[in-house]
């Protein structure tokens, strides 16, 4: 039986998006099996590679020269629906890698059963947007995407606590600030596949978010750090740029993560 780091870069070194996904969702069932049955699997170590393995197409450019299309047209909303599906690919890579990327450091079962369902998750969402995408005569990989998503784990690589704050608690939250208006998008135009989906994606990524600030405070209270003032300065050392309003408010504080985290971050704080 393989441990789950083993897992964990077997996900990571698949190139194919739903073959990758296929196994994403394989391995969590056996985790998930096998906590039930309490013989939980080994965690092990594994060395993960500096970066997942992708399929030729999309063609990854810099995200300046990703063409931009107007949400109006249905290529516009291929166009969207093509980003989402990036996004999510890219998720399920991050929340795999965390594990034999930190493996060296003792945590609770809850941590890894946590990044396993978030993976497991991320999943699935990557398989409704292709859906999504191929009702609408597309598919991923039809259009160029951006290479800058994979540049958090790279600045993290050694740092735990930062890939925690920036990952979930910046990236991840600001899919929660985003997704209503996607979903309102796709509501105008009657696309009722890609509603029901965004729909999904937006209420399981505020579990996401909670999983990133509930094990970030673990990691504080272990080493006796204030959550607040680690997540100020972490955000400030890996993520590159300010942190852009409007917040979704509502529904960051229901994933833990209060305004005097994320307001002195912007550029209104920084002016």
């Amino acid at each position: 039986m393989m441990t789950l780091c083993e897992m964990a870069v077997d996900v990571l070194t698949t190139a194919d998006g739903r073959e990758k996904t296929a196994k994403s969702r394989r391995y969590a069932k056996q985790w998930f099996e096998a906590r039930k049955a309490d013989t939980p699997l080994q965690i092990g170590l594994a060395d993960a590679p500096l970066r997942p393995s992708r399929p030729v197409r999309p063609e990854l450019l810099d995200p300046r020269d990703v063409p931009k299309r107007k949400p109006g047209s249905e290529q516009g909303r291929i166009a969207l629906l093509h980003a989402v599906a990036h996004i999510e690919l890219n998720a399920v890579d991050l929340h795999w890698d965390i594990i034999p990327r930190f493996a060296h450091v003792k945590m609770p079962m809850g941590f890894y059963d946590d990044w396993v369902k978030a993976a497991d998750e991320e999943s699935k969402h990557f398989n409704l947007m292709c859906d999504c995408l191929e009702e609408l005569g597309s598919h991923y990989g039809a259009l160029p995407a951006h290479a800058g998503m994979w540049r958090a784990a790279e600045d993290t690589i050694e740092d735990f606590m930062g890939r925690l704050a920036v990952v979930p608690m910046v990236l991840e939250a600001r899919g929660l600030d985003v997704t209503p208006g996607m979903i309102k998008i796709f509501k105008n135009a009657k696309a009722t596949s890609a509603v029901e989906a965004l729909e999904t994606i937006y209420a399981e990524e505020v579990g996401h978010v909670a999983y990133g600030s509930k094990w970030f405070h673990f990691l504080c209270g272990r080493h006796e750090q204030d959550p607040k003032e680690a997540f100020h300065t972490l955000v400030r050392t890996y993520f590159h740029g300010a942190l852009k309003p409007p917040f979704n408010e509502e529904k960051r504080a229901e994933a833990g993560l209060p305004p005097d985290f994320y307001w002195p971050l912007t550029e209104t704080a920084a002016g």
